[in-house]
Formats: C-alpha cells, structure tokens, sequence
C-alpha cells in the first residue's frame, strides 16, 4: 500500500490553473524556476512592532495556511478549541474560506479569515502587513497549503514536477521567508510534510540522499537541487540523474529539508526567543486529493500538527525535526 499523505485546500493540481507569471506558460511547460536564494544571515531577525495603539495587545494569534477544507480545516477546529488566543483561517478563494469560517461558526467557534495564495508573493505580503498591524506578530504558524497531482494522472511529469515544486516548496518557502522574522518568543512553525518525503529521500542517489541529509547544507544549495529536480525532468534524466519519479515526494524532500535549515537559523540567531520549528506527516488522510481510502479522518491527520502548534512555552524540543505520530522520526 502506497502512503499518500496529501495535504492542503486546493483540488489536485491538474486542475489548478498556475497563476501569477507562470500562468501565461503552464501549458506548455515554461514556468519560470525560481531564481537561488539570496543569502540572507539577518532574515529571522524579529521585526519591529506596530504601535500598541495599532494593534490588538497581548493577543496571541494562530495562522494556518490551506485551513477551508481537509487537515487545515480541522487544524484550525482544533486551535479554535484548544489555543489561548485567536485563530486566523487563511485560504486562496475568499468565498471557500468565508464558507469554511461561516461553517466554524455555526460550531460555536469564532476564527478569523484572511486571504492568501501562497503562490503570490504580493498576498503573502499582504497577510504579513495584517499582521503586523493587527498583533504585532505571530506566535504560531502552521504552513499546511499544498497541492498533489492524482496518480493516474496524464499531465506529462515535468510539469507535474514544476506545479507541484513551485506551490509545495517555493510557495511554503516565500510564506516563511517574510512571517519567520514576525514569530514571537515561545512560537511554534509546523511545516505540513509528508511520509512520502521519507520515502522519496530513501529512493534518491545515494549521492542526493547524503545532500538531503546533511547538517550544514544551505537554503541557497537547497533551492539549487530543487531547480535542479525539475529541469531534469524537463530533460527527461532525472532517473539517470538520480531522483525518484514522484514530483510530490520530491517537494516534501524540500520542505523537510527547509525545515532543518530554518530550526538550525532560528537556534543560531534567537537563541534565546525559544522558538520550535519542526516539520511533520499527518498521516494518509482522507481528503479530496488523498481519496476516500486513507486510513485517517481530517479530525485524525490534525494531531500531530496541532500536537506541535501547541508544544508547552517551557518546552525545548522536538525542534528541527520530521515528526510522525507524535513521534520523532529519523531523517
């Protein structure tokens, strides 16, 4: 049985029209690589505040990317519930996550919504705007957008690879780029992986699987073996070259990796602000991309992440992790 523990609030990306400056060129397999990563050594450095006057004080709030539907809704359910604080429900399309706010409502609960695409840079900015206005800040960001092509399929592979690579890694990349330097001491980030980057990584190169692995390996180099994935498959080498043939396995490979860079930042540079960043599986959930099949409910795939969103303030790990099951799992 193959685990596909597909995530997030968009239909399958077949479906999905690439927007933004790729959306002249999708069909025909030209969007555009993102460029490598500009070093970056002061990038989490915490940001100035709004003026108390401007901004709702003392308030801790809860974010949660791809939260109308499937695991980010019932994340967002669970925060409702079980955070000190509000709870902001964030989505693409505004009439799905009006619906899905409208729908918590009638539970009893009472989240906040926001628009975001987190494959448009200028949306990203302006939920970070929001923020920073209305709370000052961030304390717990849960980054559960993503997207996944059906098996069966008949999109050709390399374009599979570039929708998914560009949404799965480079959209969850450009989200933590500009909220990381609003989390505020204590926070919790939770990156919304999956077993499949496990078992992607075991199917990489020895050579690649060592890369993957490694503790010094940098953003920039990161970004450069994820361009690299996809321009080989537009090659047709990237078996030869040696990667898995799974475009979604090979994303979460980014996001479990971006991960470890970013805990491995955040110790370096706000030691002392205790912040907690890891990256998790929910499990093979039963959503619109996963199927009817999967073994879990929403309800069910949502513990894991909210397990870590809400990691005791006084607690010093996991951090920099790939958590599954509650459990730390070796990478």
């Amino acid at each position: 049985m193959v685990l596909h523990c597909y995530v997030g609030s968009r239909q399958p990306a077949a479906r999905v029209r690439p927007r933004s400056s790729a959306s002249s060129s999708a069909k025909s397999g030209q969007l555009a690589l993102r460029p490598r990563a500009r070093s970056s050594a002061s990038r989490f450095c915490k940001v100035p505040r709004a003026s108390h006057s401007a901004m709702k004080s003392g308030i801790r709030v809860a974010l949660v990317t791809g939260g109308n539907k499937g695991i980010g809704l019932a994340i967002v359910r669970d925060l409702c519930r079980l955070f000190s604080g509000e709870v902001v429900l964030t989505a693409r399309d505004v009439a799905r996550g009006q619906a899905a706010v409208q729908q918590l409502q009638a539970e009893g609960l009472s989240p906040r919504f926001h628009q975001l695409d987190i494959d448009d840079l200028q949306s990203i900015r302006t939920l970070r705007d929001f923020l920073l206005k209305e709370y000052g800040g961030l304390d717990v960001l849960v980054n559960n957008a993503g997207i996944a092509f059906k098996v069966a399929d008949p999109t050709p592979f390399h374009i599979q690879a570039e929708v998914t690579m560009k949404t799965n890694f480079f959209g969850t990349r450009d989200v933590c780029t500009e909220l990381l330097p609003l989390i505020k001491p204590q926070g919790r980030v939770v990156n919304i992986s999956s077993m499949m980057s496990l078992r992607a990584l075991k199917s990489c190169s020895p050579e690649l699987q060592q890369k993957f692995r490694s503790e010094t390996i940098t953003e920039e180099e990161l970004v450069g073996l994820m361009n690299k994935f996809v321009e080989d498959t537009k090659k047709g080498v990237h078996q030869k070259e040696g990667w898995p043939s799974s475009a979604y396995g090979v994303t979460k490979i980014g996001v479990t990796v971006l991960s470890r860079i970013h805990a491995r930042k955040l110790s370096e540079q706000r030691k002392g602000d205790k912040i907690l960043l890891n990256a998790c599986c929910p499990g093979w959930v039963r959503t619109d991309m996963a199927g009817p099949s999967a073994t879990k409910s929403p309800e069910e795939g949502a513990e894991t992440p909210v397990y870590l969103a809400l990691l005791p303030l006084d607690a010093e790990g996991p951090h920099g992790q790939f958590v599954m099951e509650k459990r730390v799992e070796q990478w």
